[in-house]
């Protein structure tokens, strides 16, 4: 057993944009050092020097890495002048990919302050599959369900939800429906063609926890079928044949981050449409 105690460092995070780009790859650095905690600070919307000086006390009271993402490169050589007076790391994460991408395409690059979230065609199609799948979620409004680039089902408890939002975040249309046992499939999906259709699934022990968790939550203790595992194990096994019946391909989400569900599934929608 590691009985090594963690330490804790801070991280700050500095961008001219939002900091969604930083705070993703900082995470994923962060998760490599299970032993240290960090303490991050996020300064967004820095745009002149008034408001990099702010960052500079900050930085200064609490010294760490600095991670960035700066277009004006006054401000930029500010930060790298400043940090290295401090002698802290400080790294552009952009600026491999923007090399590589200048040498590849052979032209300089023109970067463009939060240029990612322009409001471009992906933008509307991101916001388009947003507002489909929160009016079809948990099986509502099926008449169109066509639409959907995919959709999700399962029995109660297996993500659909929150995988759904995040698809949708990556331009994806979803439906998902909540399979009951009792009720069977939707006739809207029998003889359904375009949308995929993946079913989701998970550990009879995980399931009935987070049932559980959430008749806590909802002050309901009476004992049901909701939480009973036998009843639970044949919903899996209901689930499981329906889809094995229909060939519709499974992910079991027991061990699986949303992040790493929605990737799965991404990874499904992408073969199919190049087959």
């Amino acid at each position: 057993m590691n009985t090594k105690a963690h330490q804790f460092y801070h991280i700050h995070l500095i961008s001219d944009g939002t900091g969604q780009t930083l705070d993703t790859v900082a995470r994923a650095a962060m998760a490599c050092y299970k032993n240290h905690d960090p303490i991050q600070h996020i300064y967004a919307l820095v745009r002149t020097a008034k408001q990099l000086d702010a960052v500079f006390e900050k930085v200064e009271q609490e010294p760490g890495i600095v991670l960035f993402t700066m277009t004006d490169p006054h401000l930029r050589h500010r930060l790298e002048k400043h940090c290295a007076k401090l002698s802290i790391p400080s790294v552009s994460i952009l600026d491999p990919v923007i090399s590589s991408l200048q040498t590849y395409l052979n032209t300089k690059s023109e970067p463009v302050i939060g240029g990612q979230y322009d409001l471009n065609t992906q933008y509307f199609r991101r916001m388009d599959a947003l507002n489909y799948t929160l009016i079809h979620d948990d099986g509502q409004h099926l008449s169109d369900i066509a639409a959907a680039d995919i959709i999700l089902i399962g029995i109660s408890r297996t993500s659909k939800t929150p995988t759904s939002i995040y698809l949708a975040n990556r331009g994806m249309k979803v439906a998902n429906i909540p399979l009951v046992v009792e009720i069977g499939i939707p006739k809207e999906l029998e003889n359904l063609d375009h949308p995929m259709i993946v079913g989701l699934v998970a550990s009879t022990d995980r399931i009935a926890q987070i049932r559980r968790n959430r008749l806590d939550t909802l002050k309901e203790h009476k004992e049901s079928t909701y939480v009973d595992r036998r009843a639970i194990t044949e919903e899996i096994k209901f689930m499981r044949s329906l889809c094995a019946r229909n060939n519709w391909p499974v992910i079991d989400v027991t061990r699986k981050s949303i992040v790493e569900t929605a990737a799965s599934i991404l990874n499904l929608y992408s073969d199919l449409v190049e087959s």
